[in-house]
């Protein structure tokens, strides 16, 4: 089954952005880039973050990756659509929990602050990690109504 990702960045995420799309190849995957399409201007991340919440909640993707020089802010404005369960992620163990107890929909990459081969690591848990239900679903069902 080939997964639909949705992945957005400013200016300062342009380079793993680009990166991730090249060269991520653990499960099959059809990227649809929400932008930006450079890193040399400077572009504002919540139009980004904003982009990727629509295509999410529309449906038009099975997952998000949002990126911006730290993470935080496109991760922050991804967040404020109901639709989006989105985790700001630097290691392996958050990418894991955030899928099975959170039910994250979106990770979020700080392109500054982690390298290449971990964020493909990372994405690579998140995409192959399921939902774990049970005690987590009351949970998780008033992220959306909070």
């Amino acid at each position: 089954m080939t997964l639909t990702i949705a992945i957005a960045s400013d200016h300062a995420g342009y380079a793993l952005k680009t990166a991730l799309i090249a060269g991520f190849q653990s499960v099959p995957v059809t990227w649809v880039d929400l932008g930006a399409d450079s890193g040399e201007v400077s572009v504002d991340y919540p139009d980004y973050g904003h982009k990727l919440a629509v295509a999410i909640a529309k449906g038009e993707a099975d997952f998000g990756v949002a990126i911006c020089g730290s993470g935080v802010g496109i991760s922050i404005a991804a967040n404020r659509n109901p639709s989006v369960r989105c985790v700001l992620c630097a290691d392996e163990t958050t990418a894991r929990l955030s899928r099975q107890h959170n039910d994250a929909n979106v990770i979020a990459f700080g392109a500054r602050l982690i390298g290449v081969e971990t964020a493909r690591a990372c994405l690579d848990i998140f995409l192959k990690t399921e939902f774990e239900g049970g005690r987590h679903q009351n949970r998780v069902a008033k992220l959306s109504t909070c």
